[in-house]
């Protein structure tokens, strides 16, 4: 290894008690603690690291972007009840990842954590596990958001141009748009804080408008029956319980990717008392603007049918037109969530920079010396953010391949962050909860309790939303999430042992025996 390589790779490397004359801070002596230095500054303040928290989870937003799912499978029964549970479980996250951020704040968050609560001979392991799992999870949301607000840019062409057959190449001419709308954005890191809030009051607003317009306008409305007791299966599965829950993809991708927050944990200050009101207040107005925007519009849905066979491929959409009467108002609507979409994009490559740039100052990634740097003028680390957009942009290329892409995508999306959750709670439940020194927010027994539902919960949806979502299974519409799972554990297994056990970050804050609380 180059002199310089070492230079770079270690920046993150450095003994804590040689090092605290360097700081002026607290927050960055109890970085050094953990054996990092303070590579970015702290611009971000607590409302504006929620709002980039809220503006990725988007839990109204995200219903609205793949209504179609929740229509076929489950209808407003889904819709409703399913956002409820999803709340309930969602808190239990929540309540699991604050936990460990507040205890172990750092940007690297799961592959951090299971370091330092992994028995040592299996550390760097679980560590690296964590570590990839969050990355590909974050790379799949890129994809998934990307590839929502593609479809509804070609859908309001499609709306004013009805003779007009979209292609697959459409979208994908779309989503590679607005992903580099997004690379662009955040590439200027200094002005992030800023925009993440102007993407959170857009989102409001673009929530309120919406909440307000379509019911006022609609020329019928449906009756209480209709919208809370009214169940629908058009997926061909026999059994609704199945279509049941293969349809809550669509309400748990309003709550998922909700550790967005934690991987700023090192431009915030006092992350271990902020970090964790930015993830309850990203479930609390997510649950309060997604349940009362989906009652204000399946009241105003007058022809279910119609949504879901919509001609435009966005369900959303000619809903707005079915309320409003003309194209013109439907598109301006529908320009509302497509801002809404690029807020939410912009924060999705936010958070996927930070996880590839924390993830690469421990060796993690090849390439990893490159992936590490900050720019000193953007202050943003601008090498991982360019290689996580590629990477995204290869993988809306899917697209041309099969529809059933988007389902996979949103799938991943969901699954791979609960995978990576895992894998540092479960080495916490094994070394023992009371042999971690907690932080501020520390949850005791109900603690506990959010730890069990978040591993049930991974469990559950590794399975279920494997299963096709509709019936039978056809090359176009299979699930091919599966098939992801298999590649990136493939490229882990190989990494591992071609690279990762060598050049893997072995160092932790602690190196006592099993039992010893590790903790600021």
């Amino acid at each position: 290894m180059s002199v310089n390589e070492e230079k770079v790779e270690h920046t993150a490397t450095v003994d804590s008690t040689e090092k605290f004359d360097q700081y002026s801070d607290g927050d960055a002596k109890k970085l050094a603690e953990m054996g990092y230095t303070q590579d970015m500054t702290r611009k971000f303040s607590v409302w504006s690291v929620l709002g980039i928290g809220f503006s990725l989870t988007n839990s109204w937003w995200a219903v609205a972007g793949i209504l179609i799912t929740g229509i076929s499978s489950g209808g407003p029964v889904l819709l409703i009840y399913g956002t409820i549970l999803l709340f309930i479980i969602s808190i239990g996250v929540a309540g699991s990842l604050s936990e460990l951020v507040s205890a172990l704040p750092n940007a690297a968050g799961q592959s951090f954590w299971a370091r330092e609560l992994a028995p040592k001979r299996y550390a760097n392991l679980a560590s690296y596990t964590a570590g990839w799992f969050a990355w590909a999870g974050s790379i799949f949301a890129c994809a998934s958001v990307a590839l929502t607000v593609g479809f509804a840019l070609v859908g309001c062409y499609q709306l004013s141009h009805p003779d007009l057959v979209t292609e697959p190449w459409m979208v994908v001419v779309a989503y590679q748009l607005v992903n580099f709308f997004a690379f662009f954005f955040n590439c200027y890191g200094r002005a992030l804080p800023t925009i993440a809030t102007i993407a959170l009051y857009t989102s409001l607003i673009s929530f309120f408008i919406t909440l307000v317009v379509v019911p006022a306008k609609a020329p019928t409305h449906q009756t209480a029956s209709f919208v809370f007791t009214t169940f629908i299966n058009n997926t061909g599965w026999s059994r609704g319980g199945i279509a049941f829950i293969t349809g809550l993809i669509n309400t748990n991708w309003g709550f998922s990717c909700l550790d967005t927050a934690v991987h700023m944990a090192e431009e915030v200050p006092r992350p271990e008392r902020n970090i964790p009101i930015a993830i309850f207040g990203t479930i609390g107005i997510g649950f309060v603007t997604s349940w009362f925007w989906i009652m204000s519009m399946l009241f105003s849905m007058t022809d279910i049918a119609g949504v879901a066979a919509t001609t435009t491929g966005v369900p959303i959409l000619e809903l707005f037109y079915q309320a409003i009467g003309h194209k013109a108002g439907a598109i301006v609507l529908e320009a509302f969530i497509i801002a809404t979409g690029f807020g939410c994009m912009i924060s999705c490559h936010t958070w996927a920079s930070r996880l590839c740039w924390s993830f690469s100052r421990d060796r993690g990634i090849p390439g990893h010396h490159l992936w590490a740097q900050i720019h000193p003028a953007l202050d943003m680390p601008l090498n991982a953010h360019m290689v996580s957009s590629f990477l995204v942009a290869c993988l809306g290329l899917l697209y041309l391949g099969s529809y059933a892409a988007i389902n996979s995508i949103v799938t991943g999306c969901i699954v791979l962050p609960y995978i990576s959750y895992a894998i540092p709670i479960t080495c916490l439940l094994v070394r023992g909860r009371s042999n971690i020194k907690p932080g501020p927010f520390w949850l005791g027994r109900f603690g506990l309790l959010c730890n069990v539902v978040t591993l049930g919960w991974t469990l559950f949806t590794l399975v279920m939303y494997s299963f096709p979502t509709v019936m039978p299974v056809t090359a176009d519409y299979m699930n091919y999430v599966s098939a992801c799972y298999g590649i990136i554990l493939l490229i882990i297994v190989v990494d591992w042992f071609v690279r990762g056990r060598k050049r893997y970050r072995n160092q932790t804050m602690h190196h006592g025996i099993d039992g010893e609380k590790v903790g600021l």
